[in-house]
């Protein structure tokens, strides 16, 4: 080999892929990296073989089948690179699917809590109000039927409430398990 060419052992020994567990953006620049170097090595051969022409010695015949053997082996390992490139990016749209439905949902849970708890709040505050009015009243040794009765509905829609509010829990804690029953099944 001439002095600015690297042997297709080193480059096959850097094919194996990364040695330790990096991220997808780590093993997609190295991949890059590796494509890059077998796509350079793969011009280095040809050029060699380019400059060797028809050989017609047993000896240069032999250099030149085992150049064409691994320039082939090169082809195949840069079609594997690629197609471990394919995979990487099909599971990465995979995982940020799956990901944006996941924010939606809990987005989604999220308002629904809120309103809630702001019916839940407005529910309270009334109550308090009523609850006032009907300690006045009882005060003052005229119990209003009135006040009672508006002190029973706002503590009556008080418990709907706080029901309303357990129940958008408990679907919360549904949801939450439901796609981790579906895999356990």
């Amino acid at each position: 080999m001439t002095e600015g060419m690297v042997g297709f052992g080193a480059i096959r020994g850097t094919c194996e892929g990364p040695r330790s567990d990096e991220g997808a953006d780590s093993q997609m620049s190295d991949i890059s990296e590796l494509e890059r170097r077998i796509t350079a090595a793969l011009d280095r051969a040809a050029q060699a073989m380019d400059r060797l022409g028809v050989a017609s010695g047993s000896e240069e015949g032999a250099d030149a089948a085992a150049l064409m053997d691994e320039l082939e082996a090169e082809r195949v390992a840069n079609a594997q690179l690629e197609e471990r490139v394919r995979a990487i990016k099909e599971k990465q749209e995979t995982t940020v699917a799956g990901l944006e439905g996941q924010v939606a949902r809990l987005r989604a849970q999220l308002e629904s809590r809120d309103g809630e708890l702001s019916r839940l709040k407005a529910v309270g505050d009334e109550l308090r109000r009523s609850n006032a009015a009907l300690r006045e009243a009882n005060a003052s040794a005229l119990p209003d039927a009135e006040l009672v009765n508006a002190s029973l509905q706002s503590e009556l829609e008080a418990l709907r409430a706080a029901r309303a509010a357990d129940r958008a829990e408990i679907d919360d804690v549904l949801a939450t398990l439901e796609p981790v029953l579906k895999e356990a099944l």
